[in-house]
Parts: C-alpha cells; structure tokens; sequence
C-alpha cells in the first residue's frame, strides 16, 4: 500500500497569484499601494489600513529564523523529526514553513539565522516555498 501525500493546499481567486509564483520559483508578496505595508497571507485588502489597493511583487526570497519545532511524530508525506518553522521575510511579513538542508536539532536551528527561500515541487500543480540556511 502506498504512503499517505502531504496535504495539498487548496488555491483561491485570493491566493492565486502566490501559487502561481511558487511554480515559477518566486515568492510573490502583496503590497498596499496606499501605505506600503506589505503582507502575508495574500488577501485582497490591506490588514494595516484597509485599503483595496493591493500590489502583488516578488520578495527576495531572504527571511531570518523567528520560531521553531522539531516535529517527532509520523504524518503523512513528512519524515521525523523535522522542523515547523515560522521564518521573517527581509520584506518584514511573516509565515509559517519548514526549514529543509539543515539538521533538525536545536544546535542546528539557531534563532535568527539566515535562510533563503528553496521550492519543492509537490506535483504540476503545486510547489510549495520551503527555507533552507543562506549560503552566503
């Protein structure tokens, strides 16, 4: 029998574009063009001021390591242990991922350290941004 996949997110009109982005290894952000915050997750107005005039860009694809934890247990598509992480993007938002190339080990993952943006590819529909320590 098969293993179980890795649950599959489910684009929105809302989302697209960060999908879309991710299968072209980019990371797209949006940015409000009325007081320039930009945010994550994608929604169609500004969670600063409200304001529906929203621009999509590409971020670096640089975060720091803000908090982590070593996942042990089974799920399906994952191996433990590995590491549920919630990275800060040099663009200021922040989002929940999992560090990939690095152990998962408390000596390893060192609270703000540099990572840099590396996509998985799931299937032809989805990839899905993962961070990994910078190599610069």
């Amino acid at each position: 029998m098969a293993e179980p996949a890795r649950a599959r997110p489910k684009p929105t009109p809302e989302t697209q574009h960060f999908w879309d982005g991710t299968r072209a290894g980019e990371l797209r952000l949006q940015r409000c063009d009325a007081c320039a915050t930009a945010y994550f997750p994608p929604r169609p107005f500004c969670p600063a001021c409200g304001s529906r005039e929203v621009s999509v860009f590409k971020a670096s694809g640089k975060a720091t390591l803000y908090s982590y934890v070593i996942h042990h247990r089974p799920v399906p598509g994952f191996t433990p242990p590995y590491a549920i992480a919630v990275v800060e993007l040099e663009e200021g938002p922040r989002m929940m991922t999992n560090i990939v190339d690095c152990p998962p080990t408390p000596e390893a993952l060192e609270l703000d350290m540099k990572l840099e943006v590396v996509f998985e590819k799931l299937d032809d529909a989805t990839t899905l941004p993962l961070f990994r320590p910078a190599k610069d």
